[in-house]
């Protein structure tokens, strides 16, 4: 059977401190299991249960458990469903899609209709915001609002630019030695700072025990975006390497319709949010 993991250990480690970090949440949750044409999906339901029903999609090789840690600022306003993403570590399928077409776009269309819901707001980041593009392409109508953060599928920076992660990668590999996988962040994290211990402890087990995915999703096809006219937020990082700010915000202001765009100004793809942004996100989502 074919499987994201290195090893059942790898596979337990995992887990593990996914379990770890959800038993961390403030706000009550629960586990649910949708069917899709692409295989089984785990979602953690969480959040005020009155709230407007929200879809979360965390980043890549990382969980919902971690993310949803640093979503306290959403937890009273929205009904939170926060997706495990398909071929990525966590509980749903361990069935790898292509970054390239819309098939995740199609997954994440299969689970709103799933969940029972005609149209939902989505918000997520970097490969989680890049799922989000892909949705708003194939199933526009099932879209009531988005932010996306550090988001890939709209304007990707060519590889070259996080080839300053590969060799502090391969020291690792050979040595095991934290130094340099710190260093293998700090091209997106810009400051050691930016690199909190659940971060390194998510990323390193990603890194160790799975199958990590490098590739992104790909650059969204204009005329298909501009299908979708829910009310966008895009917040891009002007130092990112892997989708720099600049760029992202120029051609998401020319392929969304309905879009507004807000720079992070002196941050790199792994930043902190401020409470005025924190804020931001809340109100454009509540409309």
């Amino acid at each position: 059977m074919r499987t994201i993991y290195k090893s059942e250990k790898g596979k337990e480690e995992i887990l593990n401190l996914y379990d770890s970090q959800l038993s961390r949440l403030t706000a009550p949750w629960k586990d649910i299991y949708v069917d899709t044409s692409f295989g089984k999906t785990h979602i953690v339901e969480t959040g005020n249960e009155l709230g407007e029903p929200l879809l979360f999609f965390h980043g890549g090789n990382s969980t919902s458990a971690y993310t949803l840690l640093t979503l306290d600022f959403i937890m009273e306003d929205f009904h939170i469903y926060a997706v495990d993403t398909i071929g990525h570590p966590g509980k749903s399928a361990e069935i790898s899609l292509s970054p390239k077409n819309y098939d995740y776009g199609k997954w994440a269309g299969e689970l709103i209709n799933k969940l029972g819901y005609e149209s939902m707001c989505l918000f997520g980041g970097s490969f989680g915001a890049g799922i989000i593009a892909k949705t708003m392409c194939v199933v526009p109508d099932k879209i009531k609002g988005v932010v996306i953060y550090v988001p890939s599928g709209i304007k990707n920076a060519p590889a070259v630019n996080s080839s300053k992660m590969m060799i502090p990668m391969i020291l690792y590999w050979i040595t095991g030695k934290d130094k340099w996988l710190k260093k293998v962040f700090l091209p997106l994290a810009i400051t050691e700072e930016n690199i909190t211990d659940d971060i390194f402890e998510t990323a390193r087990l990603s890194i160790l025990y799975s199958k990590v995915k490098t590739g992104m999703p790909s650059d969204v096809d204009a005329e298909l975006m501009r299908k979708c006219t829910a009310p966008t937020l895009v917040m891009a990082a002007e130092k990112d390497c892997l989708f720099p700010g600049k760029g992202v915000l120029e051609r998401a202001q020319k392929i969304i319709p309905n879009c507004e765009t807000y720079l992070l100004k002196g941050r790199g793809h792994m930043n902190f949010l401020t409470n005025e942004e924190k804020k931001m996100i809340v109100d454009f989502l509540l409309g």
